[in-house]
């Protein structure tokens, strides 16, 4: 997931230190148990992921589990957003990382095809098929090869929204389809609340919007086909989403400040403009993060503010998609053992219950009880997450080459934003997407 920003305010601000020097080994892990009784006791594996604040601080609570359930002690360090520069860099110094928390499945491809990955070992894979859908180990295979475990999910299908504006305007129950998404808005609008927030200046978040609208519209197997690039942005199933975005941005009424406010408006401030103090919106779409961000404000998630799914499209099932992170083995990390046995246990339920407790985090552990939650609203996008089952996909973009994907003012972001600002021109959009998406695959 790109963004970091608040969005794990949530979390318990605990300070941990954990800090040791690095030793080699090339002993079989063994599988955990007591302090002190696993041949690796007293080893180190150190850790690196772009995470700070909160999530570095809850993080290194699983860590502290782990260190205490196996005696391998665990380092940490944060690259910042730059992760994929930081661990190049080390690796190249011949100071390399053991394990590495990857954001998005490119990052795991890239990494894979440069040479830079162990393989996940046997146990690994088969406490990850015990307790994740084949989906999320999907995710983390590259070439039939299964290098990343996802211990941390992100759910990318929840609209949020003010229940005290709803309830001033008359909607007695957040919307399930898209016309009613539409309707409630208009309504707000009418009512003097305002409609939907959109924070059109940071492109990602004109992705997701399509992405939902895609993957509920055309189905998985097409979302597959786009993301992969099997079939060209000028697909039928393509114009039709685009003509469903665009009949949306073209809303001049609905949408806050109308095109050009969303293109000037970033994505903290959309979530200002509904849960701040001066709210011109009672609706704003994003993930599960949106959370961290309404708490920042002093807002309750709860009660100021709570979400439902992102609504069905034109008789599609509601969308379900989101992101993760993954941990992959660094081949010229210095304790291959350990570094397999920290990933192994990151795939069991003791290792998720550790973080969900603290709240600001979803697993995508199937077997994780629901009821560790810390809160009600994140117990339901935990319980919408695992019921999605395989029917979960990754966020599109983030699976495209970062010049089409990943890239502020350029391809995908770009053209989405431009899209906005003249949604008439939905075959020009389409075309323009697929020039770019073309030259990125194909580079």
């Amino acid at each position: 997931m790109r963004l970091r920003s608040t969005a794990l305010a949530l979390a318990t601000a605990v300070v941990l230190a954990a800090g040791a020097t690095a030793c080699g080994s090339s002993a079989k892990p063994a599988a955990p148990g007591a302090a002190g009784t696993s041949p690796l006791a007293g080893q180190t594996v150190s850790v690196a992921a772009v995470w700070t604040g909160a999530e570095q601080t809850a993080f290194q609570q699983v860590l502290a589990a782990f260190t205490a359930k196996t005696g391998i002690k665990a380092t940490f360090t944060s690259t910042g957003d730059n992760l994929t520069a930081v661990v190049g860099s080390k690796i190249a110094g011949g100071d390399a990382m053991d394990v590495v928390m990857a954001p998005q499945i490119g990052v795991i491809q890239e990494f894979a095809r440069k040479g830079w990955l162990s393989p996940l070992d046997a146990q690994v894979s088969a406490d990850a098929k015990q307790n994740f859908s084949g989906v999320w180990t999907g995710f983390g295979t590259v070439d039939n090869t299964y290098y990343g475990l996802y211990f941390k999910a992100a759910f990318k299908s929840s609209v949020w929204y003010s229940p005290a504006a709803f309830t001033n305007a008359g909607i007695s129950a957040p919307p399930a389809t898209w016309p009613d998404l539409l309707k409630d808005a208009q309504t707000l609008t009418d009512s003097g609340a305002g409609g939907i927030a959109v924070g059109g200046q940071d492109g990602w978040t004109l992705t997701d919007w399509f992405e939902n609208i895609y993957l509920s519209q055309a189905g998985p197997d097409k979302y597959d086909q786009l993301t992969k690039h099997q079939i060209p942005w000028t697909d039928p199933s393509v114009i039709r989403a685009l003509t469903t975005l665009g009949a949306f941005f073209a809303n001049q009424k609905i949408i806050v400040g109308g095109d050009q406010g969303a293109l000037h408006t970033d994505f903290p401030t959309s979530v200002s403009d509904v849960f701040g103090p001066k709210p011109k919106a009672g609706i704003v779409y994003e993930g599960d993060f949106v959370a961290g961000n309404i708490t920042s404000l002093k807002k309750t998630v709860g009660t100021d503010a709570n979400f439902f799914p992102f609504p069905a499209v034109d008789g599609g099932k509601p969308p379900v998609m989101g992101g993760g992170d993954a941990a992959v083995i660094l081949k010229a990390g210095k304790d291959q053992a350990a570094a397999q046995a920290l990933v192994d246990y990151l795939a069991s339920t003791e290792a998720a219950t550790v973080w969900a407790r603290l709240g600001g985090y979803l697993s995508p552990n199937r077997n994780l009880d629901p009821s560790v939650y810390p809160d009600a609203t994140t117990k339901a996008l935990a319980t919408a997450l695992i019921g999605a089952g395989d029917g979960f996909r990754f966020d599109m973009s983030d699976q495209a080459p970062p010049a089409f994907g990943g890239t502020p003012g350029a391809g995908e972001w770009k053209d989405l934003q431009d899209f906005l600002a003249k949604p008439s021109d939905v075959q020009g959009a389409a075309t323009k997407l697929e020039a770019d998406a073309a030259a990125a695959f194909k580079g």
